[in-house]
This record gives C-alpha cells, sequence and structure tokens, in this order.
C-alpha cells in the first residue's frame, strides 16, 4: 500500500504547485507524504479539464482531497455550497485546510477524516480520484460508503486510469446497482459518473 495512505512522520518539504484549473489559476501547497504531492496529478487534471464546475448545488464531497485541489476549485466555483474534503492522512487534510484559507474559501470547506464527517449529509455531488490501489476490497467498501451518500438525484464523477481497471470498475458498479455513464476517455484516464439506480451506457 503507497506511503500516503498513512500520515506520514515530521513536516514534509513543501512545495507550491500551480494549476490553471476550470478558469481558475491556484496555487496550491503541497508537500511529500500525500497523493502527487509535487504536482496536480494527470488524473485529477483531466478530471477538472473534461468536466464543467456544477450549477445550481449546495453540497459537494472531494473523496480522498490529497492537498485539496478539487474541493479548492469546487469552492471558488460554486460559492453557494459548502464542500466536505476527505482523506485519510493528516498531512493532507492539514494542507487541504491551508490552501483553502489561502484561496479565501475556509468558511465552506470543510476538511477532515472520514469518522469526522456526518453521515446524515446527503451530497448533490461526489468529485474523486479513488485510492485504486488499496485494493479492491478496500475500494469497494469505500465507494459503497461514500456513494450511498449522494442524494436521490446526485452524482459522483470519478476518474480511474484505464490501466487500473476503470472499465471493471464501471462494470462492478453497474452490477451494484448504480446508474454508470462513461462521460470522457482521456489520456489513459476515464471519467466515470455514477448516479443512483437506473441502466448503465457508454
Amino acid at each position: 500500500m503507497s506511503h500516503y495512505f498513512h500520515t506520514p512522520e515530521g513536516p514534509g518539504h513543501r512545495r507550491d504547485v500551480y494549476a490553471h484549473v476550470w478558469d481558475l489559476d491556484l496555487t496550491l501547497v503541497a508537500a511529500d507524504g500525500v497523493f502527487s504531492g509535487g504536482r496536480l496529478d494527470p488524473g485529477t487534471a483531466v478530471l477538472l479539464r473534461e468536466t464543467e464546475p456544477p450549477e445550481g448545488v449546495t453540497r459537494l464531497l472531494d473523496l480522498g482531497c490529497g492537498f485539496g485541489p478539487i474541493a479548492v476549485a469546487l469552492a471558488l466555483r460554486v460559492p453557494g455550497a459548502s464542500v466536505d474534503a476527505v482523506d485519510v492522512n493528516e498531512r493532507a487534510i492539514d494542507l487541504t485546510r491551508l490552501n483553502a484559507e489561502r484561496h479565501g474559501v475556509a468558511d465552506r470547506v470543510r476538511v477532515g477524516t472520514p469518522a469526522e464527517m456526518d453521515p446524515d449529509v446527503r451530497y448533490d455531488e461526489i468529485w474523486s480520484n479513488p485510492p485504486i490501489r488499496i485494493g479492491k476490497p478496500a475500494l469497494h467498501d469505500l465507494l459503497t460508503t461514500w456513494l450511498a451518500r449522494l442524494a436521490p438525484t446526485g452524482v459522483a464523477r470519478l476518474v480511474v486510469g484505464k490501466n487500473l481497471g476503470a472499465d471493471s470498475l464501471a462494470r462492478w458498479l453497474s452490477e451494484a446497482g448504480w446508474a454508470v455513464t462513461r462521460a470522457a476517455s482521456s489520456k489513459g484516464y476515464r471519467v466515470l459518473e455514477v448516479r443512483p439506480g437506473g441502466p448503465s451506457r457508454d
């Protein structure tokens, strides 16, 4: 299991990461010991490039937030929404808080571990570059838990590498009763849209 699924020791070497997301130029603080701690991950970049920012929503979730690029971008582009940002890595949580503060959205970005999130909240949208490398059983448990927190008309937007099992994950989600759409395919990644119930389609 990769090291960024656990909280590393020490402060870590921090660095600025620059990212153009939608129409935003972001300068984010990243560090060793978190997912893609030196740049915007290519999968996350595909997810954000191939999708439009949400409209008319109030509750959003960044699942596996890392240092916070998705959570910060969502909060900036959807000023009426509250964003929950979840990670198991305390350094990632600290960095996401710092980046939310840096971009003036700390009042609407709630960052914490899964156990610190209200299980009764229902999300209009879930955004995630899910941790495929934790293994199928753990990944399936993670997605089962959080997708169940979608609102009835909600959607989850997931980016998964083709070589990491994007298509098999889409099949599993469909067999589990979710409506799965392949919304985009770019640079070796699939962007999947997952909704409660209904048929799946490519």
